[in-house]
């Protein structure tokens, strides 16, 4: 289920291309699998069919979903497209995290060693776990 937020201050086709990455990048899509088509996205989630076609045409251009021509969309057959997109998030976070501790005056040694104590709290335990 796809939830679009009328307060969220990012176009709705860009709360589409999150959510449709994230199914894609933990699996819930696999590559090749056929993706709802944009009309019964639309009505699924209640935007007009340009905002969904939108966001389709933006997810093709970076190489995530391919539309073939009377047979719909679907995410692309490349297997490594969902590490691909774990990649991309995890540098984007990474860069933003990276941008506030140099505003706030951190040297990158501090912040390894804060990212490897964080890194060991909340990782380590679920590593005990299995």
């Amino acid at each position: 289920m796809f939830v679009i937020s009328q307060t969220d201050k990012r176009p709705m086709y860009l709360q589409i291309i999150e959510q449709m990455k994230r199914r894609i990048a933990v699996g819930d899509w696999a590559p090749g699998q056929a993706i709802p088509s944009i009309r019964q996205l639309a009505v699924e989630i209640g935007v007009s069919v340009i905002t969904v076609k939108r966001a389709y045409l933006e997810l093709e251009r970076e190489g995530v979903v391919a539309t073939r021509q009377g047979r719909g969309s679907f995410v692309t057959s490349d297997a490594e497209v969902g590490a691909r997109i774990r990649e991309q998030e995890m540098t984007q976070q990474l860069e933003q995290a990276v941008r506030r501790a140099a505003l706030l005056g951190v040297s990158p040694r501090a912040l390894e060693k804060h990212i490897r104590e964080i890194y060991d709290r909340i990782a380590a335990p679920k590593k005990e776990s299995k």
